[in-house]
């Protein structure tokens, strides 16, 4: 398993073309502006503050780049929805996800964060479906899962294994604390055996992405204009 505890900060981008050229694996981590992500960033990574956490959802407001290892990358990427900033800087940050999740052809899995006790919303299904026609992975975490009780998690854990169904791939779902570390090992081991079984060989080796002129453009399209609008909630 990978040592999370090094993970160290690389550098913030305000879109996809001031980022490192592409190499190696990127796991992106997304979802709501509410849901809890910086914190579950810190926990994974047993770093305090490594993600910058606030009281105020939208804190994160560019592409933030982490590394694991050489050829291991973490990426935290804007929430989307529910901040509350003016409506020209939301566009800003669903422009910079929308071209990362497009574009970026070392994005090999996605980490979608949900509240245990709001999962599921229309954007988080958006996501879901996307990452099925990209052949991406996707983890999701239930998190702030110690403001509910145990049968409580259980009931909403299997409701939300029962919806993914109809997303027709499969999602690992984990229910998740920062707080309490619930989920968190089970994380760890999770996340070391995407980079594992994406290298191939091993996790020290990080094949450079070479991307053709035939590949310029993505096979599916991500729907813009679902995220376009979900930006104005």
């Amino acid at each position: 398993m990978l040592n999370f505890n090094k993970t160290h900060f690389i550098t913030s981008a305000p879109h996809i073309g001031t980022l490192p050229p592409e190499s190696g694996i990127e796991i992106a981590f997304i979802g709501r502006s509410n849901a809890g992500k910086s914190s579950a960033l810190n926990a994974i990574t047993n770093i305090r503050n490594l993600a910058k956490t606030s009281k105020t959802p939208g804190r994160t407001q560019q592409i933030n780049l982490f590394e694991v290892q050489e050829g291991c990358r973490i990426v935290d990427l804007p929430g989307y929805g529910f901040a509350k900033v003016p409506l020209a800087v939301k566009n800003k940050w669903q422009q910079s996800l929308t071209e990362y999740l497009q574009k970026r052809k070392c994005l090999r899995a996605l980490v979608l964060i949900m509240d245990i006790r709001h999962p599921l919303k229309d954007l988080d299904r958006q996501v879901m479906t996307w990452a099925a026609l990209s052949n991406l992975e996707v983890l999701i975490l239930l998190t702030k899962s110690d403001k509910l009780g145990i049968n409580e998690q259980k009931k909403t854990l299997a409701s939300v294994k029962k919806s993914l169904v109809e997303f027709g791939a499969t999602y690992r779902v984990v229910v998740f604390s920062s707080l309490n570390k619930t989920g968190v090992d089970e994380v760890r081991q999770i996340l070391s055996g995407y980079y594992e079984t994406f290298h191939g060989f091993t996790q020290e080796e990080a094949p450079s992405a070479e991307v053709t002129e035939a590949e310029t453009e993505p096979e599916h399209k991500f729907d813009e204009e679902a995220w376009n609008k979900y930006s104005q909630d």
